[in-house]
């Protein structure tokens, strides 16, 4: 997409003048240049150019340390302290995973700014193309009605991401005109309910209209529309926002009662509505129907060119879901800077031969023990449940055989890299471990000296862990270059609309649905049913027959199938885990290490720390609460 340049004083909404100022702040509600303004609207052509201004910014979810999820965690973690140089784009995420997020700078302050994007410019200019497309002459209707509606679907994306990370936020349905007082600039905070109400609105204006009036139900234009809405990205985001409204950090929580605008408008609604399940059921419904009704389904591996075994079939089956651009599961994928995908991968690979070193093939972007733990048995329960599978004595080494899927013959590991399920070999590679690509097969040798391994202060897996689950296959290594298929990435795609449809099904007591569609996802991961592994293998067999034992199984398939994905992070919040799950030790391998027996031993890396419920929200800048005292500053801060 082209950018439109266009120079606006910005200020709208919080970070307004100082009442004895004329000094514009951040975000200003309307143009000094009015001129400027006309002339981007005075034709088809400018106007374009301005739609993809609103879509510019979006964050930039596909790079490791710009999407607010994916670094900020347990899930990964990072050598420390960081050198400056090369090794990182900001230090921001890792900031707050290593508990440093404060209210004088905050980290990923998408409020005021952060990678020169503030949610509330994103918002304004959409306001602005909003008021001003009816003046462009030469644009078809039926083209108007799509602009209109993919611009109202970025409006909600905006206000829908500063609501997961502030909680309660104001809405700027309009910019203000420039004869407004100070007092009318200093908005306040809207109530948490109104705020999903304003934002699910604004979707259903966006997929409102039949087939393919307004948002187009599929891309047809693959060389010069691929990114842009569709309806059913517009429904499964919608399905997305009812299914967090209707979770525990929203729905009923009394941690946020106090938290009140200065007028003693209560921003949170303390009291359990089982509405808001039902509510966020239809809405997956329908935005399953609609992502099959227009040709996605779950992506299965099918090269014309590859021919592999069927274990590595279902390997690349779970890897290409994310790592294949434009594969039929993907609802949503994002553009906003293609080479952010570039860089992920160059993060998430390590050396994988022998006798080819490129220091661009960093392999920092580490998996923690944690993670390791995370995924099921060969039999698809979990490794505590497995009454086949040796829980005590996970950390022993053990020697593996030509019959061990995953790991190189007759080499030396810990026993919980054996018997796992596919999904943990397709998301994770490690000492010992095998890694296919389609130029070949490489086999993964980390411990210190070896080629997969440490050899410096910098660049490497702290934890001896490396994210495979997001290097697309096709990349290959020389000495001097590395060529990399840069992917869209995945916001949304039909894994993970399966997934939250099946969690609101369970929690409206549908449970015979939700294990449908959680057993599609078991299924394209090589896994048995949750009904069959459960009663074969589990120490707890009829966990799935009721209600609670059914949500555990459902929140840890989610974590599982959408591990490294920008989603644990927000899933533990929304469901009111992160204050257990984040107050825990963060475990490596002792990657400095030669021999078998001192590489895997358990070292503590860093012992994380989850201030609940201060740490569910971020901070607003205090000196936004300054300039504008009609802010409230979330709890604890």
């Amino acid at each position: 997409m082209k950018r439109y340049t266009i120079r606006l004083t910005l200020s709208v909404v919080l970070l307004m003048l100082m009442m004895n100022s004329c000094k514009k702040g951040f975000l200003d509600v309307v143009p000094d240049n009015v001129s400027t303004i006309d002339h981007a609207f005075s034709n088809r052509n400018e106007a374009e150019k301005f739609l993809f201004t609103c879509y510019d910014g979006l964050p930039r979810e596909g790079h490791p340390e710009m999407n607010a999820g994916m670094n900020t965690g347990d899930e990964l973690w990072i050598y420390w302290p960081m050198p400056t140089g090369e090794d990182y784009a900001s230090l921001s995420p890792y900031n707050i995973a290593r508990g440093l997020q404060n209210k004088d700078e905050p980290e990923l302050n998408y409020w005021d700014g952060f990678d020169g994007r503030s949610m509330w410019h994103g918002i304004r200019n959409c306001n602005i193309f909003l008021e001003n497309i009816d003046k462009v002459k030469d644009l078809e209707p039926y083209m108007k009605d799509r602009w209109v509606a993919e611009v109202k679907f970025l409006k909600a994306y905006f206000h829908w991401y500063l609501f997961r990370m502030y909680g309660p936020i104001p809405i700027v349905d309009k910019n203000l005109p420039i004869s407004a007082s100070p007092e009318e600039v200093k908005v306040s905070r809207q109530p948490a309910d109104s705020v999903v109400n304003y934002i699910v609105n604004l979707l259903d204006q966006a997929a409102a209209g039949e087939e393919n009036v307004g948002l187009p139900d599929k891309i047809l234009n693959l060389s010069t529309e691929l990114g842009r809405i569709t309806k059913p990205a517009a429904l499964a985001i919608k399905a997305r926002v009812l299914v967090t409204a209707a979770s525990p950090l929203f729905n009923g929580n009394p941690d946020f009662g106090s938290l009140k605008n200065l007028d003693g408008k209560a921003l949170f609604n303390t009291t359990y509505d089982q509405k808001k399940w039902e509510k966020a059921v239809e809405a997956c419904r329908v935005a399953v129907l609609a992502a099959k009704n227009a040709g996605a389904n779950l992506y299965r591996f099918n090269s014309a060119t590859t021919t592999v075994d069927e274990a590595t079939k279902i390997e690349m089956s779970i890897r290409n879901a994310v790592c294949e651009k434009w594969n039929t599961e993907l609802i949503w994928g994002t553009t906003t800077k293609p080479n952010d995908t570039w860089t992920l991968q160059l993060y998430a690979a390590p050396q994988l031969e022998q006798n080819v070193a490129n220091s661009g093939l960093k392999g920092q972007l580490a998996p923690t023990l944690k993670m390791a733990e995370l995924f099921y048995t060969e039999n698809g329960v979990p490794i505590t449940e497995d009454k086949t599978w040796d829980y005590a004595n996970r950390f022993q080494l053990r020697t593996s055989t030509a019959a061990d899927v995953g790991i190189q013959n007759g080499y030396q590991s810990v026993s919980l890299h054996f018997d796992r399920e596919p999904r943990f070999y397709a998301d994770m590679a490690f000492d010992g471990s095998k890694w296919f690509m389609e130029n070949g097969n490489f086999n993964i040798q980390a411990k210190s000296g070896q080629y997969s391994g440490k050899k410096q202060s910098r660049i490497y897996s702290v934890t001896g862990y490396y994210t495979k689950k997001l290097v697309n296959w096709e990349m290959v290594a020389s000495a001097t270059n590395i060529t990399v298929e840069r992917y869209p990435w995945p916001v949304m795609r039909l894994g993970d609309l399966y997934l939250l449809y099946a969690e609101a099904l369970n929690e409206t007591d549908n449970r015979p649905q939700a294990l449908e569609y959680l057993n599609l996802i078991r299924d394209r991961a090589g896994l048995k049913s949750v009904e069959s592994s459960w009663t074969s293998f589990s120490k707890n067999p009829g966990k799935y027959a009721d209600k609670n034992g059914l949500r555990d199984i459902i929140q840890q398939e989610r974590l599982i199938e959408m591990a490294f994905e920008g989603s644990r992070f927000w899933d533990l919040r929304r469901w009111k885990k992160a204050g257990e799950l984040l107050n825990q030790p963060v475990y490596g391998w002792d990657v400095i290490r030669s021999d078998y027996a001192d590489y895997n031993r358990r070292v503590l890396l860093f012992n994380q720390s989850f201030n609940s419920p201060r740490d569910y929200f971020w901070p607003i800048k205090d000196n936004s609460i300054r300039v504008n005292q009609n802010l409230v500053q979330n709890p604890g801060w």
